[in-house]
């Protein structure tokens, strides 16, 4: 990109105070001397605890090195765990965000997780058509957990990976890249190969040095070809250029589409901006798109260096503008808001900053739109883990593969009421819950909105399920709400005290209430969350538009003293109370229980085993275990836990099950875990997870068994 540190520091000197491009750019800069875990003497075909990492070099492009198998011990923890949907975007204008951030490949580039709460990540999903990963190496390849974020958010099958070169090493790069025809159509297809191995959706191209014309042909060629190819390969892919060099060779940023650019974007999917462009430059890109328009994205530096508006909290100004002038914007950089530690915190100034984005565009993604539907609210962090109402590990971690469906939250407080995203408490699925706190009238029934749906209901049986932990006198139920094509609008109140809501005179607004019961089996009795279930079955021909959390208070016995039966007299009605309850998880489906291959339709496979001497007499045990259905067909499932015992020869000794943590792939890498020498066995337990939340029983899950080496000898 045009504005990393060096090049501020050079370029734009004279257009900003002496000290402002450092200070602006410091954020973006890598420590000092830092060496990265993919440097020498990293070698890639030992097993290791498994990372992310670009391709910096044009030879490791050109021989295929990091889709080796046999020298790529990271490749099968690097691949997505969703497909991408053939989709085009839709036909509006749309935002692109674009991850800029330390350098990339911070936490992120553990596939298996690490262990930061306070990890950087994104949640604002239905704000956000296309991601883009992006860093200063030759070839960034997006690591598998932003893929799979935001393939689950609908971000349509559009996460890009980038293509930079600059500088003089750069020139040298693009010079053996295009030298002939062939040389840029085979490194085209390298580029293609690697998004459809690994499961990203196409690429931004950043040629960001000065070339001679000679060159442009097999320039316009590379381009051409690698959409072609990226097209025929990933459906529904894209690839963009970045407004950078000109038609003539020219490292000359012309911050809108011009003719200098055009011939690049008339044989890719869209245009990026620079971001020093002027007032009147979207509407003229428009003029010059024709057609195309909502292609060409215009960009929007966070930082605010030289930017439109000045980004940062007036990132909204540009937005504005570019939403009259009905283009498309991409963001860029928007980890702005935690590498300068915007106050009070990272959580509160990042919803802040995204709601100020939705303010000016509003939500452009909207779930579910498909059944199953899950969402136990994960951010993929926290302090704690459950699954299904038990707590299994109680330590700080990090994963964004783990997020669930993210709710679209006003994340304010409300006529007394505030609903928020609790790590506090034990969650009962993930690393979090949502909570409704603060003081609610006695007559009042409170909702918000959770997620803005477009699901077409069929006329079936729908099964609702959602978990509740909740004060004695906080009732919490659900609404959906549904639409028809004949703009009919109806809603339906799904409570387990049903009374509790019908008694308040808001109860009018919704169309029907349906009555929850616990649903069996029910969660352990050491725990405070309770699973409820309700049947409901809509029109045929409606939609599904939202589902809300809805909250009112109960009377704990017969009527509340100072009501009457519908709890409407004056002096109750204006009663404020204490609520606090939260939600733990909401599940809709067409079925009411998901059928799991039994374990013997298993094959699991332990590679890579090794071990070596820890503290006392224990050891370390490394491997990597693999697991696939025996008729070797995909298999459906979002995740999978896994767990190990250690076995000893004591058969009443009881081995705790301990909780090692999720694979979004079928392998994981268990990396130095201790064994006492007292273990005779280590059983290992994968668990599948269905997309609709639920998950196999361990004692019917797949296994693998490995012997210590000393007990096998």
């Amino acid at each position: 990109m045009p504005f990393s540190p060096r090049r501020l520091l050079r370029r734009l000197r004279s257009m900003l105070p002496s000290a402002a491009p450092a200070a602006a750019a410091a954020g973006e800069e890598e420590e000092e001397g830092e060496r990265r875990p993919w440097e020498p003497p990293f070698d890639a075909s030992q097993p290791a605890p498994p990372i992310s990492y670009p391709i910096t070099t044009l030879a490791a492009l050109a021989s295929r090195a990091y889709l080796s198998e046999a020298g790529n011990f990271h490749l099968p923890f690097n691949r997505a765990s969703s497909s991408p949907r053939a989709a085009p975007l839709p036909p509006r204008r749309r935002i692109l965000a674009c991850h800029d951030f330390r350098g990339g490949y911070r936490d992120d580039a553990a596939p298996q997780g690490g262990h930061d709460p306070g990890a950087y990540a994104l949640w604002h999903w239905h704000l956000i058509d296309v991601f883009v990963y992006f860093s200063h190496y030759l070839v960034t390849l997006p690591p598998p957990c932003w893929v799979n974020a935001a393939h689950l958010h609908g971000v349509k099958a559009k996460v890009l990976g980038t293509f930079i070169t600059e500088w003089e090493k750069g020139a040298e790069i693009c010079e053996e890249m295009l030298a002939t025809e062939a040389s840029a159509q085979m490194y085209a297809e390298r580029l293609t190969e690697l998004a459809a191995y690994l499961g990203f959706d196409g690429w931004l191209i950043n040629i960001e040095v000065k070339l001679d014309i000679q060159f442009i042909d097999n320039l316009k060629e590379f381009i051409n070809h690698l959409t072609k190819t990226m097209h025929a390969a990933v459906p529904g892919s894209l690839v963009i250029w970045y407004d950078a060099i000109t038609i003539k060779g020219a490292l000359d940023w012309q911050n809108k589409l011009n003719e200098y650019n055009k011939p690049f974007f008339d044989l890719c999917d869209g245009l990026f901006s620079n971001y020093t462009w002027k007032a009147k430059y979207p509407q003229e890109s428009a003029v010059v798109a024709g057609e195309r328009k909502y292609d060409v994205y215009m960009g929007i530096d966070v930082y605010g260096r030289n930017t439109f508006g000045g980004g940062q909290w007036n990132t909204n100004v540009a937005l504005d503008l570019l939403k009259k002038d009905d283009v498309s914007a991409a963001i860029f950089a928007p980890g702005w808001v935690y590498e300068t530690k915007q106050p009070p915190n990272f959580r509160t100034a990042q919803n802040r900053w995204w709601g100020l984005v939705q303010e000016s565009w509003g939500v452009l993604q909207s779930y579910p739109k498909q059944l199953p539907f899950y969402s136990d609210f994960d951010q993929g962090h926290g302090y704690q883990v459950s699954i299904e109402g038990v707590k299994v590990y109680g330590a700080p971690w990090d994963n964004i593969s783990c997020q669930s469906f993210q709710p679209m939250l006003k994340y304010a407080g409300d006529r007394g009421l505030q609903t928020v995203i609790n790590f506090e408490d034990e969650p009962y699925s993930g690393g979090n819950c949502v909570t409704v706190k603060g003081s609610l009238q006695q007559n009042e029934i409170f909702s918000e909105q959770l997620f803005n749906g477009g699901l077409s209901m069929e006329g079936e049986s729908v099964y609702v399920f959602y978990s509740v932990k909740a004060d004695e006198r906080s009732g919490l139920g659900l609404s959906l709400d549904l639409s028809s094509g004949n703009n009919e609008s109806s809603s339906i109140l799904i409570a387990d005290d049903t009374a509790a809501f019908t008694r308040k005179k808001q109860h009018r607004k919704y169309g029907s209430y349906v009555k929850a019961d616990k649903a069996e089996p029910h969660t352990p009795v050491h725990q405070n969350w309770v699973v409820y279930k309700a049947t409901i079955q809509p029109s045929a021909g409606f939609t599904l538009t939202g589902i809300n959390i809805v909250c009112t208070m109960k009377t704990t016995s017969g009527t509340d003293p100072e009501t009457d039966g519908d709890g409407s007299s004056e002096a109750g009605a204006n009663r404020s109370l204490h609520y606090h309850a939260s939600l733990g998880h909401v599940s809709i489906r067409n079925t009411e229980e998901t059928e799991f291959p039994p374990a013997r339709s298993w094959v699991t496979e332990g590679e890579y085993i090794s071990w070596s001497n820890g503290s006392d007499e224990s050891k370390l045990a490394s491997l990597k275990i693999s697991w696939e259905l025996e008729n070797k067909q995909q298999a459906p499932f979002m995740k999978y836990n896994v767990y190990v015992e250690k076995l000893t020869a004591d058969s009443n000794a009881k081995a705790p099950r301990i909780f090692l943590g999720v694979a979004s792939v079928q392998v994981f890498y268990v990396s130095d875990l201790e064994v006492p020498s007292e273990v005779t066995t280590l059983k290992f337990f994968i668990q599948p997870c269905g997309r609709d939340g639920s998950c196999q029983g361990l004692h019917e899950c797949p296994k693998f068994h490995l012997v210590p080496v000393d007990s096998a000898m």
